[in-house]
Parts: C-alpha cells; structure tokens; sequence
C-alpha cells in the first residue's frame, strides 16, 4: 500500500495548516526511498486525491476555479490547488510567509496568483469574488469566529464550496496538559471548539453542511511527542523519538488491519475535524 502513494508525494512537504506546521516525518524504506508517512496518514484520510482533483474528499478543485486559502502562511495545501491550475487567492497577516507562499504557486501550475496582506476583517475583495474557500486551523485563532466566516461568505459566489478544519477538542485537551503556555495564547489558539461547534457555525453564516470528518490520530499523537524533544525544531532531523513514532505508524499501515486500525484510532482522538460546506 505504502508503495503505491509514494508518487503522490514526490514533491509534497507542506503543511495544511498556516499557523501550525504539520511534520511529515519519514517511515519505512523502499530501495533506499524514505517515504513520508505523515503524508500517507492524510492520504488515507482523504486528503489530497490526485485522481479526482479533492483537496479532501467532496471539495474539488480544478482549472476553472478560484480558491481562496484564508491564512495559508508559507503555503501548504494551496500547492495542490495551484497543481489543478485554479486561481489561487492568497491571504493571511504575514506578508514575508505570503511572498514565499506566491513564489511556490507560480512555480505550479496557477492559472493565476494574488495575495492579501489581511486579519479578514474585512477580506479586501468584492462580494462574490470566490467559488472555493479553504479556511484551515485558522477559526482557533480568532477573536470573532461569526463575524470572520460572515467575511467568508460574503466573498463567496452562491454554490461556492468551503473547506473549514479546526483542531479536536480531545487532543486540545492533552495540550493544555503537556504544550508550552504560549500554545493558547494569542497569536495562537485562544479557543478551542468543542465537537460539533464548527458545524453550528458554518450553519448560523448561512452554509449547508455536505460532510464532517476527523483526521489524524497520527498528529495528535506526534505533537504530543513532540514537546518531549527538546529544541527540536519543526524541520529535520527528528528526535529519534519522533523518528521511531513515524516508523511505528508506518509498519501498522503496512499490515492489512492497519487502515481499519487507524480510521478508529482518528475517530476516538483525531488531531483536526473538517467540514465541507455549500453557500446556497
């Protein structure tokens, strides 16, 4: 299984995720090929379906299409939406992370690049501007998190679709046992949404929910680890407690119950929950 996704990700190292960047420690090896197993996990959660153009799955991105990825950072998953030749709208409050981010796009396959210099109150565009609004671990970080997705909608064009994610409350939960103080204080995450929370609000702006997931016990799990190493930055080398994590993970996924293992494993402590939704 392992060896049939190691194409998707020949050119994937990003982070879905603006504020907070998701590791992509490496895992088992083929013919001296490290794959990155954090990839893999999302893959199988469905994220990043190349064959149909989904970003995840039930929010597909293609040419014709015109994305806005509202507190991207450096990038991350906006790579995908420039690699189904979309136009990609840009924005976020680091204009240094943004300059990089549009370097990146237009090394893709963009039909075209914009960035914002924005905290979206409001979103310097016209109303009905976007089909496609990608909003991820960005609600934690708000202050108003209605009056935000108010802004999102009133870009948005009626049919358009909205991806929201935000992290699980059970694995906020385990942080605010084991993170640094910083890690719930502003600029960082200043709430955290219980389950069900980020449906009501996508519903009370207006939205119609097409599908709710959780995702990524393998993160949770990581990010728990993580702060056992110290100095360890977000980049490699891994601490070899990271590192033996990600070869675990990738030896459970390997085995034929791994993928059932690991869909209940995201289920009781995902490290993010996602919601697809439509503007009427």
């Amino acid at each position: 299984m392992l060896n049939r996704l190691k194409h998707l990700f020949s050119s994937a190292s990003e982070s879905p995720s603006a504020s907070e960047p998701m590791p992509v420690a490496r895992g088992q090896r083929d013919e001296d090929e490290a794959i990155d197993i954090g990839l893999v996990d999302i893959h199988l959660s469905g994220w990043l379906q190349n064959d149909t153009g989904e970003l995840i799955k039930g929010f597909a991105i293609g040419p014709q299409d015109t994305v806005l990825d509202i507190g991207c950072g450096e990038g991350g998953y906006a790579l995908f939406s420039a690699r189904q030749g979309a136009e990609i709208i840009l924005a976020d409050v680091d204009a240094e992370k943004l300059e990089i981010a549009r370097r990146r796009l237009l090394a893709e396959s963009a039909r075209n690049v914009e960035i914002l210099v924005t905290d979206a109150n409001p979103i310097p565009l016209p109303d009905a501007r976007v089909n496609r609004v990608v909003a991820m671990e960005v609600l934690e970080h708000v202050d108003d998190p209605a009056q935000f997705m108010t802004e999102l909608v009133r870009v948005a064009r009626p049919g358009a679709l909205f991806l929201l994610t935000v992290p699980d409350e059970v694995i906020e939960g385990v942080q605010k046992h084991i993170a640094p103080p910083v890690y719930f204080q502003k600029p960082n995450h200043i709430r955290i949404f219980k389950r069900g929370e980020l449906e009501r609000l996508a519903t009370e702006a207006g939205l119609i929910v097409e599908s709710s997931t959780q995702y990524g016990f393998y993160h949770a799990v990581w990010w728990s680890l993580y702060w056992a190493c110290e100095n360890q930055p977000l980049s490699p080398p891994w601490h070899p407690l990271l590192e033996r994590w990600s070869e675990t993970w990738a030896t459970l996924l390997a085995l034929p119950a791994g993928p059932r293992i690991k869909k209940a494993l995201d289920e009781v402590m995902p490290k993010s929950r996602a919601v697809v939704a439509r503007k009427p």
